[in-house]
């Protein structure tokens, strides 16, 4: 339920908070006092969207705040969805500044408007008499029906194995399709897979014989320079070893005079070491190359055949030509064994198909159950509220497996005698499917555990006893969940357990709303102010007080 409203710097208010009770909650006021500012602000913690524009003060961001108890409304497994909080009160709130951005927050956690929304619908139910269409909706219908039948658990079930079996059968085309494609394709992946494995590609092969091919192809040149660096560096008459040798000799003459050329020396004869090191592996080299033309044509044979593979399959490595084989290697598999891999998967099928058969029956059967006990149910209450005459006929016809079983219901309605059933936007007024819908909300919450339910002026068109028969049934509704309800009928603000009166407050500068919970008292007057005007009489008062104690 709804505990604490707060509303700040949104229309006429600057800042409010109100304390509903369980039970009725009535909230009444002049035309115009601010009544559609309170569910206008409530609807921002709805995930509705906002405009600063509407702010009081447009300087200041505008915070609106709701406090929920959420104990035995099953949503636990949203918190835990979403990786929020489950608190057993719940605060939603939506900030908005001056310059239109939004944040909105569950239990201090910021949430994106999405999720809020979710769970805003999962908590206040808003009704209004422009929102009767929603009974036409064969959604909300089924939703009745299903609420009354009982079968959570199963109708959660199927929707889930229902939702894997449409998956395999996409699944399953997609298959047909793809092992159609590779039979047609057979002898085409075959001839390419084939050339692609007699080519015998290694991953790494083609750079190793691009430096073994330039190798061979200079090797003339290479073994020229080879020769003639480790001549200058260790065979020639004055070569480098010789000069560094003799170099070495002159220092070691002198270096007891002066221990920085003994240091010098030993890094001389360091470097000679190394330079012949250097010599040695210089002609070690020289002697290993050689010209070999056979070899060289063998090599370039090789790398025009991967050259003209890459080209041909428009890549440019081996790896990508071993990843194209593979690709083909599952193709032909597919050609080959895609019969059994169809056969299998369709077993799978018809095993979902035959499980969500049966349980689509249970649901059918229990739906079948449920029927009957709405439509007396909603004519019993629809007559307590002057529609005696009404009749109501909830069609269940057999369709293809759904998201929601093999049935589709239909409500058909006549709100007068002797009239034929037909949709009910099209047999009931604007006041007939307010009731309509009050009695059906009746029935949803002996049966489920409803949100808070607000109801918006739906009792326009109605006075009088009929009036009075639709505040029991809100107070009969009161009993099982939380209602909150806007009137201007004073037959049904006397239901209220508790009272809320709207006004404008004209005492300084700018007119704000303001809202007060009255007392006893204080709710005698109202009521009397709303049977026979601003000043009203003791016959108006004590019929308040009459209207009170009903």
């Amino acid at each position: 339920m709804l505990q604490r409203l707060t509303i700040q710097n949104y229309a006429l208010i600057d800042n409010l908070e109100i304390n509903f009770d369980k039970g009725l909650n009535i909230l009444t006021g002049e035309t115009g006092a601010g009544k559609s500012i309170i569910l206008g602000a409530l609807s921002l913690i709805l995930g509705q969207r906002a405009e600063s524009r509407y702010f009081f003060n447009q300087q200041k961001k505008c915070v609106i705040e709701g406090a929920f108890k959420i104990e035995g409304f099953h949503l636990s497994d949203f918190f835990e969805d979403n990786d929020l909080d489950h608190e057993s009160e719940t605060v939603l709130r939506r900030e908005i500044s001056a310059d239109g951005k939004s944040r909105a927050f569950v239990n201090d956690t910021p949430v994106n408007l999405n999720t809020l929304k979710q769970l805003g619908e999962k908590l206040i139910d808003i009704h209004s008499q422009h929102a009767t269409r929603e009974i036409n909706d064969p959604d909300f219908q089924l939703l009745v029906v299903d609420g009354v039948a009982g079968h959570e658990s199963v109708l959660g079930d199927y929707r889930k194995k229902y939702r894997a079996y449409k998956k395999s059968l996409s699944q399953l085309q997609q298959l047909i399709e793809d092992n159609d494609k590779a039979k047609a394709d057979l002898d085409y992946y075959q001839f390419q897979f084939d050339e692609l494995e007699k080519a015998g590609l290694a991953a790494d092969e083609q750079e190793g014989l691009e430096k073994e091919l330039a190798t061979l192809n200079n090797a003339e040149e290479i073994k020229r320079n080879l020769l003639s660096a480790h001549y200058l560096m260790h065979e020639g008459e004055t070569s480098a070893i010789i000069q560094l040798r003799e170099s070495s000799q002159q220092l070691g003459g002198i270096e007891r005079y002066n221990t920085e050329v003994e240091a010098l020396n030993e890094r001389l004869k360091s470097a000679l070491i190394e330079l012949k090191d250097i010599a040695a592996e210089i002609e070690i080299i020289e002697q290993k190359t050689f010209t070999d033309e056979a070899r060289a044509e063998e090599v370039n044979t090789r790398l025009s055949l991967i050259y003209n593979l890459q080209k041909k399959h428009r890549v440019s490595t081996n790896q990508e030509l071993l990843n194209i084989q593979n690709d083909l290697f599952d193709k032909i598999q597919q050609a080959v064994f895609g019969d059994e891999a169809v056969e299998k998967l369709q077993q799978q099928i018809d095993a979902a198909n035959q499980e969500l058969q049966q349980l689509a029956e249970t649901l059918s059967a229990n739906r079948r159950i449920a029927i009957p006990v709405i439509q007396d149910k909603v004519l019993a209450t629809l007559a307590e509220m002057g529609m005696g005459n009404s009749a109501l006929h909830i069609e269940q016809s057999a369709v293809e497996l759904s998201p929601n079983g093999i049935d589709s219901i239909r409500f058909m309605f006549s709100a007068n005698k002797g009239h034929a059933l037909a949709d009910m936007s099209k047999v009931a007024s604007g006041g007939e499917l307010s009731r309509l819908m009050l009695s059906i909300k009746s029935i949803i919450a002996e049966y489920t555990a409803l949100p808070t339910i607000i109801f918006d002026e739906i009792d326009t068109g109605v006075s009088g006893e009929v009036a009075n028969k639709v505040g029991l049934v809100m107070e009969r509704l009161s009993q099982n969940l939380q209602v909150i309800t806007i009137t201007h009928l004073p037959q049904i603000a006397g239901k209220g357990s508790s009272h809320y009166f709207v006004y404008k407050d004209n005492s300084s500068d700018v007119t704000q709303t303001r809202l007060k919970k009255l007392n006893n008292e204080e709710r005698i007057t109202e009521i009397a102010k709303m049977l026979s005007g601003d000043n009203p009489g003791e016959s108006a008062l004590q019929n308040a007080r009459e209207l009170l104690t009903q």
